[in-house]
C-alpha cells in the first residue's frame, strides 16, 4: 500500500483512531487473514459467516501488524506497537480505503485501471493482460480468483506510487456486487466477456445474471471505454446501457477488434486479430494516429474459447498504446492460463491430461469438451472425467443433461461421471448413446481415483472438468503425474 498516516487512513475509512499516533506513517500490505500478516501490515478484522476476525487481532499484532482496523475496540497484547482504528463496518472501510488509494495514485501519476467481468474467462483474461502490460510498466493484478468484495479491494491496495496499470477481476454472486467494485476502482476500461449460466442459481436466472454483469458498464463515465464481446447478444446489447465509449471485440463483422482463423490442437490455439486505427491520445478507434494492424496470435493455451479471452486482453493493451505484435509476443510466452484451467499435463504411459477442474459452467464445460475432441490425434481415445457444475439452481438438471448428450455427440470415447450432483450427466449420456460401459458413474472422488487407474489406458487423452467444490482438480493432478 502507498504510505499514509494513521490520520489519513482514519479519515478515509470514517473511523476513530483509538490507539496510535496520528502522524505515524503506514505502508505495509493490507491483509484480512492474520496468517499473512508481516511486520508493517494493516489487518482488517472482518466479520465472516464462519469466524470473527476480531479473534485474530492479537495474533496479527504479535506478527508485527502496524495497524488493525476493527468494528469494536479490542485489547492488544501488552507492549504491542500496533495502532487501532475502529469503524462501523469493516467491509465498507476496506472498500473506502481501496478507493482512496486508487484515487491518490491516479491523481499523482499515469495509473490506468481496467475492470474485467463475465460468466467465464475472467481469470484467464486477467492473467493474459497482466502478462502483456507487465512488459510496459509496473502492473498489479490479483493472484488466482481474488475477485469478490474482499479480494478485489485487497488487490487494489497492493498498488504503489509507481504502478502504471491496475487489472481488477470483478466477480459477483448477486445484483449490486459488481457496481460496488466499479465505484471503488472507477475503471478507465470495463470489459464484459460473456453472460452465461455460471452461478445462475445465485443470481436467480440468466436475466438477473445479465443485469449483474451490465453493472460493469452502467456507471462508466463518458471518458471511459466499455469493451464488449459483440458475439454474445446479451453483452452486445449493453451498448445501450452505458454513457462510455463502446468498443467491440469478437468474430462478428461488427467487431472493432476482429478475430479470425481460430484453430486449436495439442500445441495450443492460434488466430488472427485485426485492430482498427486508434487515436492514442484518447484510445478512440477510428482516430488518425495509427493504421489498422493485424497480427497472428499463437497461444500455448488449449481451447478455441481462449481466443476470445486473448482478444480482450490484446484489445485493452492496444487501446493503451501497446502494438498488437508486442501483445501477441507476450502471450506467446504463457505456458498456461492459470493452475487447473485447461492445464496440459503429460502423465505416465503417454497419457495426456487436460486438467480444467477449478471452475465449471455449461459454457466452459462445452468448450472444454470440444477442445478434447479437437486435440485428440488419430488412434487416441478421448476420456471425459466430469463432476458437478455447481450453483446452477433450477437449471442444474437441464444443463447437466445437455452436457451429457453433448459428450456423446462429440464422439468422446469414455465418460466418467463423479459425484451425486453430476448424475444427470451419466443418465443423459446413457440415453443418448445407448452406451454399454462407455459412461460410468462413481459417487466418491477417492473411488474415482481407483477406478480411473483401471479405466485409463496408455495413450489416452483425458479431460478432467468440474466446479472446484467437486474436488476433481486433484484427480487431474494424479492422472497427470503431478507430485502430491
Amino acid at each position: 500500500m502507498i504510505a499514509l498516516t494513521l490520520a489519513e487512513i482514519a479519515a478515509a475509512v470514517d473511523g476513530e483512531l483509538v490507539h496510535g499516533a496520528a502522524d505515524t506513517t503506514v505502508d505495509g500490505s493490507v491483509e484480512t487473514d492474520s496468517r499473512l500478516v508481516t511486520a508493517g501490515s494493516v489487518f482488517f478484522a472482518l466479520l465472516g459467516e464462519e469466524t470473527d476476525g476480531h479473534r485474530f487481532v492479537p495474533a496479527a499484532a504479535d506478527a508485527g501488524a502496524a495497524l488493525v482496523v476493527t468494528e469494536r475496540a479490542v485489547d492488544l497484547p501488552a507492549g504491542a506497537a500496533t495502532a487501532q482504528i475502529v469503524v462501523a463496518d469493516g467491509y465498507a472501510a476496506l472498500a473506502a480505503l481501496a478507493h482512496e488509494v486508487v484515487a491518490r495514485v491516479r491523481a499523482a501519476g499515469a495509473l490506468r485501471v481496467v475492470g474485467i467481468t463475465g460468466s467465464n474467462g475472467k481469470t484467464s483474461t486477467k492473467n493474459m493482460l497482466r502478462t502483456i502490460l507487465s512488459r510496459v510498466g509496473e502492473t498489479v493484478a490479483p493472484e488466482g480468483s481474488f475477485n469478490n468484495h474482499v479480494g478485489a479491494p485487497v488487490s487494489m491496495l497492493r498498488i504503489t506510487a509507481d504502478t502504471r496499470f491496475l487489472v481488477v477481476e470483478m466477480g459477483a454472486s448477486g445484483i449490486g456486487h459488481i457496481a460496488k467494485l466499479v465505484r471503488i476502482a472507477e475503471p478507465d476500461v470495463g470489459v464484459v466477456l460473456k453472460v452465461g449460466l455460471a452461478h445462475a442459481g445465485e443470481f436467480g436466472g440468466i436475466e438477473a445474471t445479465e443485469r449483474a454483469k451490465s453493472e460493469m458498464v452502467t456507471d462508466l463515465p463518458t471518458t471511459a471505454t466499455a469493451l464488449l464481446n459483440v458475439d454474445d447478444d446479451r453483452v452486445a446489447r449493453m451498448r445501450g446501457r452505458t454513457a462510455a465509449r463502446v468498443v467491440g471485440f469478437g468474430t462478428s463483422a461488427g467487431a472493432d477488434y476482429r478475430i479470425g482463423g481460430v484453430t486449436t490442437d495439442r500445441d495450443g490455439t492460434r488466430f488472427t486479430l485485426t485492430a482498427p486505427p486508434v487515436d492514442r491520445a484518447d484510445a478512440r478507434p477510428g482516430g488518425p494516429s495509427s493504421d489498422p494492424e493485424t497480427v497472428d496470435v499463437r497461444l500455448a493455451i488449449l481451447g478455441e474459447h481462449h481466443a476470445m479471452n486473448a482478444a480482450a486482453a490484446l484489445s485493452v493493451a492496444h487501446l493503451w498504446g501497446v502494438p498488437l505484435s508486442e501483445g501477441a509476443a507476450a502471450l506467446a510466452s504463457m505456458t498456461r492460463a492459470e493452475r487447473w484451467r485447461m492445464e496440459l499435463l503429460q502423465g505416465p504411459d503417454g497419457v495426456t491430461v487436460i486438467n480444467d477442474a477449478y471452475n465449471a459452467s455449461p459454457d466452459s464445460t462445452a468448450a472444454a469438451l470440444r477442445t478434447l475432441a479437437q486435440v485428440a490425434r488419430p488412434g487416441e481415445r478421448t476420456v471425459a472425467v466430469l463432476g458437478e457444475m455447481a450453483e446452477l439452481g433450477e437449471y442444474s438438471v437441464e444443463e447437466h443433461d445437455r452436457i451429457g448428450r453433448l459428450v456423446v455427440r462429440l464422439g468422446i470415447g469414455q465418460l466418467v461421471v463423479v459425484g451425486r450432483g453430476a448424475m444427470p450427466l451419466h443418465q443423459a449420456a446413457t440415453l443418448e448413446g445407448s452406451w454399454d460401459g462407455e459412461s460410468v458413474f462413481i459417487e466418491d472422488v477417492d473411488d474415482a481415483v481407483r477406478a480411473l487407474q483401471e479405466i485409463v489406458r496408455p495413450g489416452d487423452v483425458v479431460l478432467v472438468k468440474s466446479s472446484k467444490s467437486a474436488g476433481l482438480r486433484f484427480v487431474g493432478d494424479r492422472l497427470g503425474g503431478v507430485p502430491e
